[in-house]
Order: C-alpha cells, then structure tokens, then sequence
C-alpha cells in the first residue's frame, strides 16, 4: 500500500511538472550593465570601474551560521523535475563576433556623427535609434551624406539589438534590449546633444 501511494504521489508530482511553465524573466540589471559598457565605448566614455556591493563581515562570523531548515520530500522532488526559475536565469552576454563587428563599425561611424549631434541636426529617438532633428543644421552639399549615416548607424543599431538578444537564446528580448538602449544613449550623451522623451518630443540635454 506504501508503494502505491508513492507511485501515485510521483505520478501526480509530473503532471504538475507539464503543467508548469519556467519563467525566465529578462536581466534588466546586467542589459543596463552591458548596453553602458557598449555605448561608453562607441561614444568615447574613460573606463570607469563597476563597484560591486561590500560583503558584510558578520556573515562571516561563524557564530551566525544557521543550519538549513530540511525541506520536504514533494518540494525536493518538484525542483528535480522543474528546475528552478533562478537556476534558468542566463548570463547576460554581448560577446559574439557579429556583436564586435556592429560595435567597432558604429564607433569608427561616431566620430563623423558627433559633430552632427553637437549641432541639434541629429538627435538619439526614443526607440533607441538615429532621428533627423533639423537638416538646417547641415550644410547643403553635405546632407546627403549625413542621411546615409544616419540610414546605416540605424541599420547597425537594428542589427545590435537584435544579435544580443539572439545571443542570450531569447529573440524575444529585443523589445527589452531596445528599451535598455534607449535609456542609455540619453543617459551617456553629451550636453547639449539633443534626445526624444517619452512622447517623442525632442530635449536638449
């Protein structure tokens, strides 16, 4: 009779498993870490040195070292069978060929485009992207030339948001990715470099 009331506990532990769905929800913190570190590096920021958090002493005293409490035998076999959402949480990375590729290509575009920022004729959109503000700004004869680098800065950025999410194995990210963009261009531009807010109306910084 044990048995069989084992084997009906296991049987009904792994039709809870297929009913249950892992949730891996998007880093925020380390896209904000690595869309900085990228565009610091295009625009031209120094290096600056991630302060991580300062480990409290007393944890390790061994005074306060607490037993862990047992868990019962239906939680241990549910994470056996569906691992934990934490466990399934990916390291954030922007480390691939394609991904170097787009970053060196739209810092060496920077340095044509930064005077063009400095002016107000170009601005960083709220969709993380490239907007022409005022072609006013730009001399005649150059305009065209300024609209084939915006063209292909946004093809570059389109590609990048695209390639990072891809490469953390969720294409699905690219919406969070382009948000996280989106943020830290204005945050990392210079002042007086102009940028859309929320409602798309352009700010100067």
């Amino acid at each position: 009779m044990q048995v069989l009331r084992l084997s009906s506990t296991f049987v009904s532990l792994v039709l809870l498993a297929a009913c249950v769905t892992v949730n891996i929800y998007f880093p925020s913190a380390q896209a904000q870490e690595a869309a900085e570190k990228i565009v610091g590096d295009i625009l031209g920021d120094q290096p600056g040195t991630v302060n991580k958090p300062e480990t409290d002493s007393k944890s390790d005293d061994k005074s306060s070292y607490q037993a862990p409490v047992p868990r019962p035998l239906a939680s241990r076999l549910i994470d056996l069978i569906v691992p934990p959402a934490h466990a399934a949480q990916p390291d954030f990375s922007v480390n691939t060929p394609e991904i170097r590729s787009l970053e060196a290509s739209m810092k060496n575009r920077h340095q044509s485009l930064a005077a063009h920022y400095a002016s107000g004729a170009i601005g960083f959109t709220r969709d993380a992207l490239v907007g022409v503000r005022d072609m006013g700004e730009v001399p005649l004869k150059k305009r065209a030339k300024v609209k084939k680098l915006v063209a292909a800065e946004n093809r570059d950025r389109n590609r990048l948001y695209k390639a990072i999410a891809t490469a953390n194995g969720h294409p699905e990210w690219e919406k969070d990715v382009r948000a996280v963009f989106a943020r830290t261009w204005t945050k990392k531009a210079q002042s007086g470099w102009w940028y859309q807010n929320s409602s798309g109306q352009w700010v100067r910084k």
